[in-house]
């Protein structure tokens, strides 16, 4: 008899509680200071956001422009260079304001920012000796950038990789071959370069002439026509003829070369040999047959 009345008791009391708890729920939604605090966080978040992204526009404007003004100086670092840096500092500002935002939209939620920094700090430094990698990729990107070993818009072969630089991280570096493929290359993986695009290029063609074929002949004419492409865009000077590489048993080769500008040698290889076969058939020349 006791022990019903006892449950009896906590069954209201907890009913009470419940019945409670929902009246001050309710109350709480009700009441127009509870919207009012939820409108003014909600507005708070949008100038937030709003201050993030002007904040950002007037960066990216500051950078393009102390960019134009280092071009203009008599010091000036190269176009490349330049590009690159601007890309670099404007991912490093993001990435703080970004940072910057969500701890302010975290303080407006009502959450305590103390804890949660020294916990990240502490989580930073547990991941800093498990990172040693991340660590590598990015100093290794500074190092890349300050000593200009390649820049935006390069040529570059990375390995086994071929392409043109479309962005320097951080932490990765991105590629993008002639064919459509992208590679993605951690930074402290680069140990060596070959940059296409920082002197100009060389193409060099080599043209094989029947053995009785008047090597004098062909070369007169061939400079000849190619006086004609001085004012190709590509090239820095007009191609020019060596005169005989080698002597087969059966056959002749001349070689040609041309200056032209970086990364341009493959494209400027293949106007020289439709003119010199242009040349070569118009002035009866004879091309050696393949064996």
């Amino acid at each position: 008899m006791l022990s019903n009345i006892l449950v009896q008791e906590a069954l209201t009391e907890n009913t009470n509680a419940i019945h409670h708890f929902y009246s001050q729920l309710v109350e709480t939604f009700m009441s127009p200071k509870t919207w009012n605090q939820i409108l003014i966080g909600l507005i708070k978040i949008l100038l937030i956001l709003l201050l993030g992204k002007i904040v950002k526009a007037v960066t990216r404007r500051l950078v393009d422009r102390l960019v134009r003004e280092r071009e203009k100086n008599p010091l000036r670092f190269s176009q490349r260079r330049a590009k690159t840096l601007g890309k670099l500092v404007g991912n490093v500002v993001n990435y703080t304001v970004n940072f910057i935002l969500i701890l302010m939209i975290l303080s407006q939620l009502g959450l305590h920012l103390g804890p949660l920094l020294a916990g990240a700090g502490v989580v930073g430094l547990a991941i800093g000796f498990g990172a040693q990698s991340l660590v590598k990729d990015v100093i290794t990107g500074f190092f890349i950038i300050f000593e200009d070993q390649f820049a935006v818009g390069d040529t570059v072969q990375i390995g086994s990789y071929k392409g043109t630089v479309e962005e320097i991280g951080l932490r990765v570096t991105r590629i993008a071959s002639w064919t459509g493929e992208v590679y993605i290359i951690p930074n402290g993986l680069i140990t060596q370069v070959t940059n296409y695009s920082m002197r100009n290029s060389l193409s060099v063609v080599d043209i094989v002439l029947s053995y009785h074929s008047d090597v004098d002949k062909a070369i007169f004419y061939l400079k000849e026509a190619f006086a004609e492409m001085a004012d190709n865009q590509l090239l820095v000077t007009r191609p020019e003829v060596l005169g005989m590489q080698t002597m087969g048993m059966s056959d002749l080769t001349l070689r040609i070369v041309a200056e032209c500008k970086p990364n341009q040698e493959e494209q400027v290889k293949r106007e020289i040999l439709a003119q010199v076969k242009k040349t070569l058939d118009q002035h009866k020349i004879e091309i050696a047959m393949p064996a």
